[in-house]
């Protein structure tokens, strides 16, 4: 049943294929199995992830402008955590916090780039065997922690990566299908992977049709370098906001409906296709992202994108499984490192222990929780093996109260801030010199956590 998702510029390729997959029951009631009766197939699961992009800037989270219609109809279907974060503020981490399920402390990927080279310009960094050396060490680090699409594989899944990916050639990852093959020296936001979106959505499409016929059940990784720089949208979407505001943050916006456009393309597939029930989709962004109206890069960066600020941090996760997920809002505490638990239990896979996340369709888990909690780290790594020594910041959420602890090693002039993120939004009046008690108790849970050292 069509829904009405997709833009002007749609590329929908009905298959008319039709995997039939899992009953209505909702998945938080779902009743055993009675003994003998065969398990029902897995759902697809669907990835979706926004690069660089503004919490607030989501028409259902209540951006007056930015028209987002079909991340609209996704979220008035689904399961939208207005509360989500991610626990850090940078690309490459956070993307491999996704895939893992293990914040950045855990899987070793802390930052974007392994460490500088003194005396050397960004090129002939980037073209150095030391610098190739680095990445390959980060890719390892990755594929050692048993990566999402690894895990589906004991369930026959086809898994298939595009877009944004740092860390080497997809396999790295476990994807058995992607866009991104060994880098080029230099190579690091994904390569062939980010013409997706921007120009074709063709290997998706390839890609589920391939699924169809071997009958397997798929994962599609869908994280498009938007509305990343540059910020260079379609004419048509430009004209809609220029006399709105600033022409940088004009672009920014105008790239955000640029996405949304193609989230509405990938969805009106999964319709045509007649897949759309049998399928879990999952939205979030990567990191956050604040323009600046005078350069178009992020605004002022303490408080943008790599910071240990909201503006950082923050991002709706939504998820979406007709029959299975009744929609609504939740304002509980839901974080990225929640997502591949979440998927595993959706497919009927036990998570392995050393994952911190819940399961965000159990309301019990999501009831039980106090905390979350982050870091963030240097954009060059300081060490690949010592975490604490790439530290910036580790933060800390219970309730409405966020604590946000400097690292002394690159953070040495940062204080200990405090906000009550219910009355104080975006993180303006610090309150720590007046709640020297609740300081004490968020950062001792903040130490037991992880205590940031080398």
């Amino acid at each position: 049943m069509r829904r009405g998702w997709g833009g002007p510029t749609s590329l929908l390729a009905p298959w008319g294929l039709a995997l039939c997959f899992l009953g209505c029951a909702p998945l938080e009631s779902r009743d055993p199995i009675a003994a003998g009766s065969p398990a029902p197939p897995p759902p697809n699961i669907v990835f979706i992830i926004s690069d660089d992009h503004g919490w607030t800037d989501h028409g259902f989270m209540g951006h007056p402008r930015v028209r987002t219609p079909n991340l609209d109809r996704l979220a008035a279907e689904g399961l939208v955590f207005d509360r989500g974060y991610v626990p850090s503020s940078l690309c490459s981490p956070s993307l491999a916090s996704i895939i893992t399920g293990l914040y950045p402390h855990q899987h070793g990927i802390t930052s974007n780039e392994p460490p500088p080279f003194p005396g050397l310009l960004r090129e002939q960094a980037d073209e150095s065997e030391l610098y190739r050396a680095g990445r390959r060490g980060m890719a390892e680090r990755l594929a050692r922690e048993r990566p999402l699409p690894e895990r589906l594989a004991e369930l026959d899944y086809l898994s298939l990566q595009t877009g944004k990916w740092w860390l080497g050639p997809f396999s790295s990852g476990g994807f058995t299908h992607g866009m991104t093959l060994d880098p080029q020296p230099g190579g690091r936001l994904g390569d062939a992977g980010l013409t997706i979106g921007r120009k074709t959505m063709q290997p998706i499409w390839d890609f589920i049709a391939t699924a169809a016929r071997e009958g397997k059940p798929f994962f599609v990784w869908y994280a498009p370098m938007l509305p990343h720089e540059p910020h260079d949208p379609p004419e048509r979407l430009l004209a809609r906001y220029e006399a709105l505001a600033s022409p940088e943050v004009a672009r920014y916006w105008a790239m955000v409906e640029w996405f949304d456009e193609t989230v509405g393309q990938l969805l009106a597939h999964l319709d045509d296709a007649g897949l759309s029930d049998d399928t879990l989709v999952v939205y979030l962004a990567d990191n956050g992202w604040m323009p600046n109206p005078e350069t178009g890069g992020p605004a002022a960066r303490r408080r943008s994108k790599a910071s240990p600020y909201d503006a950082g941090l923050r991002t709706p996760i939504l998820l979406r499984w007709p029959g299975r997920i009744a929609p609504r809002r939740s304002d509980a505490l839901a974080e990225s490192i929640d997502l591949v638990p979440t998927v595993l239990h959706a497919v009927g896979l036990r998570p392995s222990p050393e994952l911190p996340g819940i399961d965000l369709l159990d309301a019990h888990a999501l009831a039980a929780r106090e905390r979350i909690f982050g870091a963030c780290f240097t954009h060059h790594a300081v060490d690949l093996d010592e975490p604490g020594r790439s530290l910036r910041w580790r933060w800390v959420i219970q309730g409405s109260w966020k604590l946000i602890v400097p690292s002394a090693l690159n953070e040495p002039d940062g204080s200990v801030e405090l906000f009550d993120l219910a009355h104080d939004p975006s993180e303006q009046d610090d309150l720590a010199d007046l709640e020297a008690a609740r300081v004490g108790e968020l950062r001792d849970a903040l130490d037991r956590w992880w205590p940031g050292t080398p």
